[in-house]
């Protein structure tokens, strides 16, 4: 407790703590807070980022704290800031004691993420001498799971922990002079965000495994720079880490952490851990076409720009930094997620831009069995086209200021992968033909760009003067397309992460498909699977499941068809023996 510190113990946490106070200004509107110190006769001042702030605010509360108590303790004698010895002191943002527990503070209601076993295993392990690295996308939780593990403590497991929080202007020699004295003082667990802002991290990363981790103690570092991290395990980690991914998401995770179900919910939202729902109550990522281009921007192509700027090894990645600099990386990755038929090559990034799910949108309703029509043939396409692409900021080959190569396609799709924001899909045809398709791991990012798809459609004269039944039909039937497309991806790549054993694929015949095979060649066996967006049930659907001919061919190549199912939105049955089954449930099931 705060109020059984020595005078001694007060005066020496006083030290830790920040200097100066918290300012605020208000630009156009909008409040903006700053820390600001006095440093050598010079008043220092720097701009506080939203998820810094509480911690700041907290420590100086701390601080006034223990003023206050010195004030009483030295009969009225007030200790200023001058007045505080800052000698071999903390150097960086260090959070122990009072501190530490207010910023794990606030969390107590929110479910944890399947990952924060992994990282409850890795502290409570005293054996090993290995260091965890937790890393993923923003707002996938990480600091998040670090204040739950906080939280998680006995008090005599919080007196020895601190959290470092690491800014740009921090160094490798400042980190290990600080650690150097929380070891000193019997500290055993430390939390360290944001490592990869230290500019010779790369070269020194070895100092945590080596040293601090060899002598005890439990190091965790977070942060984003997904190619910092991988860069720190090769050059100098090796296999002195474990590494705990945050970015991929699954449907059974957005549906028990965050308390919202629904595989639609999901299309439309899922990524990240900032959906409102019953247990958390934040801002929804992917709400606009303007939050989705700013988490692109600040969680994809600055992350980029980081890696570019600090870690030039090998060439890695340096052919985008032009992009970036010309404003055009975050269009460029706009260009790669719309197109959903994961035509990664530098057609996908250089060709005029035509919307994949127009033209897919127009087919489909043409060839509808019960209203078919071809209105989408008969509206302005350039005009909605050339609308779409101002909506996504996206420019034209011509528009563009840097010539993009394949060199471009394939650094982008590579970070992506890094990222666990892509993930390949294999797709496989009955002649023995193998090709690949890219999913993307947040689906709420690509369904935004939808949403920009409908607005341009609205503006067309065209459309506008149809009635509005026709028009919601439309509407209705190009969303459901979508989200047809996009299930069957989610479908496939949770079941690809979950069954890492067998083959996952889909299977292509001269005429028709398997949306999904799984192929078990232990047992020399396998399931076939029909997805579709769909409540109903009829024989349409599942008529290739139950084609003798397709299943035999089938079954010549991977061996004795155990199950036949439709993943549905509709109930779970069986019928004309084949299995239905709801794709909620499926998912859930998933492990």
């Amino acid at each position: 407790m705060i109020e059984d510190m020595r005078i001694e113990d007060i005066r020496k946490r006083l030290t830790q703590l920040p200097k100066g106070s918290i300012g605020k200004k208000t630009v156009n509107g909008k409040i903006y807070y700053y820390h600001r110190w006095q440093e050598n006769g010079k008043r220092i001042e720097k701009y506080i980022p939203k998820e810094e702030l509480e911690p700041l605010r907290s420590a100086f509360e701390e601080k006034k704290k223990l003023q206050d108590m010195l004030y009483t303790a030295n009969s009225n004698t007030f200790v200023r800031e001058q007045d505080i010895v800052y000698g071999p002191s903390l150097k960086l943002n260090v959070f122990t004691g009072k501190s530490l527990l207010n910023y794990s503070k606030g969390i107590e209601g929110l479910l944890k993420r399947e990952c924060f076993n992994n990282l409850e295993s890795f502290l409570k392990d005293d054996k090993t001498e290995r260091i965890l690295i937790l890393y993923g996308l923003r707002r996938t939780g990480k600091t998040t799971i670090i204040r739950q593990a906080i939280n998680s403590f006995s008090p005599d497991q919080s007196k020895v922990s601190a959290f470092i929080q690491v800014t740009p202007k921090d160094t490798l020699a400042d980190m290990n002079h600080d650690l150097r004295i929380l070891l000193s003082m019997g500290f055993k667990y430390v939390f360290i965000d944001e490592v990869t802002l230290i500019e010779d991290f790369i070269e020194g990363a070895a100092l945590f495994s080596d040293i601090y981790a060899a002598s005890g103690m439990k190091i965790v570092l977070s942060g984003t720079d997904s190619l910092g991290f991988l860069f720190a395990r090769e050059q100098q980690l090796y296999d002195r880490c474990l590494f705990i991914h945050t970015t991929f998401i699954p449907y059974r995770e957005f549906e028990n952490v965050l308390g919202v179900s629904g595989i639609d919910e999901y299309i439309s939202y899922g990524g990240t851990m900032s959906l409102g729902g019953l247990h958390y109550n934040m801002e929804t990522t992917f709400s606009s076409k303007k939050t989705t281009d700013e988490y692109i921007d600040s969680s994809i192509a600055n992350n980029i720009q980081h890696s570019l700027k600090h870690y030039q090894f090998e060439g890695h990645f340096r052919a985008l930094q032009e992009l970036y600099e010309n404003n055009e990386l975050t269009g460029a990755i706009n260009r790669v997620v719309e197109d959903i038929n994961h035509r990664f090559t530098v057609n996908v990034l250089t060709k005029a831009f035509n919307s994949t799910d127009l033209s897919l949108s127009a087919r489909n309703l043409r060839n509808d069995r019960l209203y078919p029509t071809a209105i989408l043939d008969e509206i302005d396409t350039e005009k909605v086209t050339q609308r779409l692409i101002t909506l996504l900021e996206i420019k034209k080959k011509e528009e563009q200021k840097v010539h993009i190569t394949p060199i471009h396609a394939q650094e982008i799709k590579e970070y992506m992968d890094l990222l666990d924001l892509t993930f390949d899909l294999d797709v496989l045809d009955s002649k023995g033909g193998k090709s690949k398709r890219t999913a993307i791991s947040q689906p709420g990012l690509r369904y935004c760009q939808v949403q920009a798809l409908v607005e341009s459609l609205l503006q067309d004269k065209m459309f506008s003067d149809l009635s509005i039944n026709m028009k919601t039909y439309i509407l209705d039937r190009i969303k459901s397309e979508v989200r047809g497309r996009m299930m069957e991806d989610i479908v496939l790549l949770e079941t690809k992460k979950s069954f890492p054993e067998k083959q996952v694929f889909k299977l292509q015949f001269a005429v028709g498909e398997y949306d999904m095979v799984i192929f078990d060649s232990k047992t020399i066996s396998c399931q076939i699977f029909e997805i579709k967006h769909s409540k109903e049930r009829d024989q349409n659907q599942i008529r290739f499941l139950t084609n003798d001919d397709r299943n035999k061919e089938t079954e010549f190549k991977f061996g004795k068809i155990e199950r036949r199912c439709l993943i549905y939105r509709g109930e779970n049955t069986s019928e004309f023996g084949v299995q239905f089954i709801n794709v909620e449930d499926y998912l859930k099931s998933l492990r």
